[in-house]
């Protein structure tokens, strides 16, 4: 390997950037494809056009003018995979107003703070989901909702909360239903919100969206037009997307893998967004696809496990898929192969990124070698750049070597969201984002994710990264999940313990028998001192591992041992 090469690469692309607002692309997509499939809401019973989305839009838009909404003002949406969802994500782009995503598992406390940091002046809610009782969890945080006339809310504990638009068809007390919201539109002209609308500029911020708080209180990353509307475009041009193109999105649409990257490629391209349910369910995919011709199915690895699992998967004519786009971890070798044979997905694509990178940074492509797929999170990301540098001095480090990935370019957030401190940590002065993860380039460009920073684990002066043992301890037969992670060790710094879920036909199996499996395989000081077995694993709202949990539940478990 060629020593003296640096961990630095730019995305090229002979497609310039696209220079304008999300409300000017959808018109101009309108304007383009007007009977185009634009929306599909399966569960919702919708099909629209584009020009029958823009219609609603616009509508959407004047009615949020007509409750009073300015651009800049916050408007927040706590609802699962709705047409609804999509409608106002469009229509507060087209006003100017700031669309505040708001996770549809947040419980009460975490709505309250969400609400309150992004100042929030006007929500819209599903009236349920799942065991969800959205509606209770708004009358007990604001009581006052049961006195107040629509709009005119006075909240103690949500002070810049005034209204609440409820998607539900019954009207509730204090709150608008859809309906009657989009009643307000015929006060006001289409002519007032294209005024609005040409005043717009595609650096303004347009999204917030709360990091999952792995590591502690979630913050809000700020985003713009020009942040969002390209990645989500650029993302589609990886896949070939045309005006043709059919994408299935099981993915939630308050996060960025399903507003950005599905919702925004879609627009940009003139494809056909289709939702199969409110929320993820393995049949209503399969349905999808199989009813609508879909060419593009998006999801994470477990998603796609258990669409190719699912015991009618046999029932369902996959054939139209063409590609894709799976994310949110590193894809098994095995689960590739069938996705790509099952479900004839030959073109499927890795993306790797974060929220506050719009997402995507890095993406395989089709044509990649097989082994660069399921090993590697792809290249550079056309007009980013990458680069692997020392945490300790942030100096770029040399091809092969592991070192924090920091991503430059138009897909860098604003800020987080009044919290100029954690703003300054995320961004250097040159503008790179510091991602906290641990990665190393090859000699062709491409990057592994090895793990987070803040989980490399410092053993006796050694650096060890869990991700290597428990790729490792994978290849055990009975190891179903695995988890490592370091606890505080008087002797030697750290030490390392493995959370272990076996299989469930998997007989019982101890941690001698596990340790004495690395022995000889890996180096001794990488063989986990203890061994916790477990069910399930402590999680964020989004299904990420939470290792800091993870850590203080060993850590006083062993106290208590003495």
């Amino acid at each position: 390997m060629n020593q003296t090469l640096p961990s630095y690469t730019s995305g090229v692309s002979d497609k310039p950037l696209l220079g304008m607002t999300i409300g000017d692309m959808l018109d101009r997509t309108a304007a383009r494809f007007p009977d185009n499939d634009a929306l599909i809401a399966l569960h919702q019973d919708i099909r629209w056009t584009y020009r029958e989305l823009q219609a609603e839009v616009n509508r959407c838009a004047r009615a949020l003018i007509a409750i009073g909404v300015n651009r800049g003002d916050r408007v927040g949406i706590w609802a699962p995979n709705r047409y609804e969802w999509t409608v106002t994500q469009f229509a507060t782009a087209k006003i100017g107003a700031i669309l505040v995503n708001i996770n549809p598992a947040y419980g009460v406390h975490e709505l309250e703070y969400a609400l309150n940091l992004a100042g929030v002046r006007y929500l819209v809610t599903a009236d349920s989901f799942k065991a969800s009782d959205y509606r209770s969890m708004l009358y007990e945080l604001a009581p006052e909702l049961s006195n107040c006339e629509p709009g005119q809310l006075k909240s103690r504990r949500l002070p810049q909360l005034e209204g609440v638009i409820n998607l539900d068809t019954q009207t509730h007390t204090g709150m608008w239903s859809w309906a009657e919201f989009l009643q307000g539109a015929q006060e006001v002209t289409q002519e007032q919100v294209d005024e609005v609308q040409a005043t717009l500029q595609f650096d303004d911020p347009i999204n917030i969206q709360f990091t999952s708080g792995t590591t502690g209180a979630p913050k809000g990353a700020t985003l713009s037009h020009h942040n969002i509307l390209n990645n989500g475009y650029s993302v589609a041009e990886s896949m070939n997307f045309t005006e043709h193109d059919r994408l299935v999105i099981p993915v939630p649409l308050y996060h960025c893998f399903g507003m950005v990257m599905a919702n925004l490629g879609c627009i940009t391209h003139g494809s056909a967004m289709i939702y199969p349910a409110e929320g993820f369910e393995p049949r209503s995919v399969l349905e999808a696809v199989h009813k609508e011709r879909a060419t593009a199915l998006y999801g994470v690895p477990t998603m796609f496990i258990a669409e190719l699992s699912h015991p009618d998967f046999e029932e369902f004519d996959l054939s139209s898929l063409r590609t894709g786009i799976m994310a949110g971890s590193i894809c098994p070798s095995e689960v590739m192969k069938q996705v790509n044979s099952q479900m004839h997905m030959k073109e499927v694509q890795i993306a790797y990124g974060m929220t506050e990178t719009s997402p995507v940074s890095t993406q395989t492509r089709s044509d990649d070698p097989f082994d660069k797929q399921v090993s590697t999170v792809g290249r550079t990301q056309a007009h980013l750049e990458s680069k692997v540098v020392n945490p300790a001095n942030g100096h770029i480090l040399p091809r092969g070597q592991i070192g924090e990935l920091c991503t430059r370019g138009y897909s860098v957030m604003l800020k987080y969201w009044n919290n100029e401190d954690k703003t300054r940590e995320a961004i250097d002065e040159a503008g790179w984002m510091h991602t906290g993860d641990l990665a190393e380039m090859d000699e062709d460009g491409y990057i592994q994710i090895v793990g987070r920073i803040k989980d490399m684990v410092i053993r006796g002066g050694e650096n060890i990264y869990p991700k290597e043992i428990e790729e490792f301890l994978y290849t055990h037969p009975a190891v179903s999940e695995i988890q490592v992670t370091g606890i505080p060790d008087a002797k030697y710094g750290e030490e390392l313990v493995a959370w272990v879920k076996l299989k469930t036909d998997a007989e019982n199996i101890s941690a001698e028998e596990l340790q004495a499996f690395c022995k000889g395989k890996i180096a001794h000081f990488k063989i986990p001192r203890h061994f916790k077995f477990v069910d399930e694993f402590p999680m964020t709202v989004t299904g990420k591992i939470q290792k800091f949990k993870m850590r203080e539940i060993s850590s006083e478990e062993l106290k208590e041992e003495g």
